[in-house]
């Protein structure tokens, strides 16, 4: 017996899931159909035979009969041809499917094999995906932020179009990397950030210089996330935005501050300015009255020694005068800001005197008590002095009005928890527990006709150094108010 036998050949097509229809090649009438295509079409083999494509095909411009029949002609020269054909069950249910037609030539006669399976639900699917494409591409449209995948290799896989308009680059124009883009200076800072991309989270953003394609430069900040979602897209996301209005605003805001904190240096010294002129009024008068014995003494024959004692007096006086106007043109002057290690109990040193010479006037004593070791910390020595003054200036405020004894004002520096603090006490009436809440804000003073600026400048300028200020109650009365900076511990 010769195997397969025609029979066992329509058994093993029936036994196919793939449907199966067999067209006579000349008048296209189908001569025979498996057991899977009689289900999808919803007909027995008898039924089906005398059907024609018009009978069992949606009523479609696509699917006219004279399609199917070009692709039928055409797989006899040109082998299979695939194409989209929707078919229509005797239900009326429409299963759009994909077929291929195959000539076969048979021994008395030649058919058109079609084999077709229903791929409606992964047109359906493609529909949903394409749709969701289309959204994508509209919300990404308007995103302020650019959107880029890079290739582990670092090149442009894809790219938004919001990134496309930050780069100042057109749909036509090639792009290759994105680190292109950066200043020279800024690539490798650029290539270590996308090295260091960890798929659990997204990257601390860092600024970049970014030089568009029409030679503008602009600010961008840059943020990055590994992904391996398949073997297809495997990179590095980057997030991208332009941001040079904020830092043009940030520098705004420095060069206010900066000119805030040069008025509030001129304000201090113009508050003192009568205590001040008074302090030197004492040397100057000293050194007028020195000079003038040693002339006197002069015009005696052998007065030399009692006249150069009287010139060395009004030297050492003329030095003192010096050396409280030269802390004054430290204190006040303009300055380009420059942070440097400082000792802190220097920088209390360095204002000291200003901190005496404004509690005198006010009948109040001045107590320092340094750390016995260096308190180093990195900071704007300057600034740093203006807050000690700010703070000391209020402690010598509360104060003026205050019905004690003895006035004192207690300045401490000191280690805690890996930073350097200074403390300012006074043995004052103290405040409110409204006002303790509201210390270092603008705008908010305890004091009459004060504005509260002095303080809140001191929480902006601490807050600059990475630091921490704050205000309590002090033990035994009056008020205690402090400030922490980081501790430097380069060598």
């Amino acid at each position: 017996m010769t195997f397969p036998s025609p029979s066992q050949f329509r058994q093993m097509f029936d036994a196919l899931d793939q449907c199966v229809l067999l067209h006579d090649a000349d008048t296209k009438a189908i001569v025979w159909a498996n057991q899977a295509a009689c289900r999808a079409l919803g007909y027995r083999l008898d039924e089906l035979l005398p059907l024609k494509a018009n009978d069992m095909t949606r009523q479609d411009p696509r699917y006219l009969r004279q399609i199917a029949i070009d692709a039928m002609d055409r797989s006899k020269n040109d082998g299979p041809q695939a194409y989209e054909w929707c078919y229509r069950s005797r239900a009326g249910t429409e299963m759009l499917s994909e077929a291929v037609a195959t000539f076969v030539p048979l021994r008395g006669r030649d058919v058109v094999m079609v084999q077709f399976r229903d791929i409606s639900a992964e047109e359906a699917m493609r529909q949903k995906l394409r749709s969701y494409e289309a959204r994508l591409r509209e919300y990404m449209l308007d995103l302020a932020e650019g959107v880029a995948l890079l290739t582990p290799a670092g090149k442009v896989a894809f790219i938004s179009e919001s990134g496309r308009r930050a780069l100042g680059i057109s749909q036509t124009d090639r792009l290759n990397r994105l680190r292109d883009f950066c200043s020279p200076a800024e690539r490798e800072q650029f290539a270590q950030q996308l090295g260091s991309a960890d798929p659990r989270h997204t990257s601390e953003p860092c600024r970049y210089r970014v030089l568009r394609r029409d030679g503008t430069e602009r600010c961008f900040s840059v943020t990055c996330r590994r992904v391996a979602i398949d073997r297809q897209l495997t990179g590095v996301l980057v997030h991208f935005r332009d941001i040079s209005d904020e830092v043009a605003l940030e520098e705004a805001r420095r060069v206010e501050a900066r000119m805030l904190e040069y008025a509030g240096r001129h304000n201090t010294m113009g508050e003192m300015a009568t205590a001040i002129a008074h302090e030197l009024s004492q040397p100057l008068a000293a050194v007028r009255n020195y000079l003038e014995g040693a002339i006197r003494r002069l015009r005696r024959p052998g007065a030399a020694q009692s006249a150069l004692f009287g010139l060395q007096a009004a030297d050492r006086q003329a030095e003192h005068a010096a050396a409280i106007l030269k802390s004054v043109r430290e204190f006040v002057g303009r300055r380009e800001p420059v942070e440097a290690r400082a000792d802190l109990r220097d920088v209390l040193a360095d204002v000291a005197y200003f901190i005496e010479l404004r509690a005198r006037d006010a009948g109040a004593s001045v107590r320092i008590v340094q750390h016995q070791e260096p308190v180093w910390v990195l900071c704007e020595r300057v600034l740093i002095g203006q807050v000690i003054l700010n703070l000391s200036f209020n402690a010598v405020e509360a104060l003026s009005d205050a019905d004690c004894e003895t006035k004192t004002v207690t300045l401490c520096t000191s280690v805690r928890d890996g930073a350097a603090e200074l403390h300012v006490v006074d043995n004052g009436p103290g405040v409110s527990d409204y006002a303790l809440g509201r210390l270092f804000e603008g705008f908010s003073s305890s004091k009459q006709g004060g504005n509260g600026i002095g303080l809140s400048l001191c929480a902006s300028i601490v807050a600059r150094h990475n630091g921490r200020i704050w205000a309590q109650r002090a033990d035994g009365g009056g008020l205690q108010c402090c400030f922490s900076l980081p501790l430097d511990a380069s060598a």
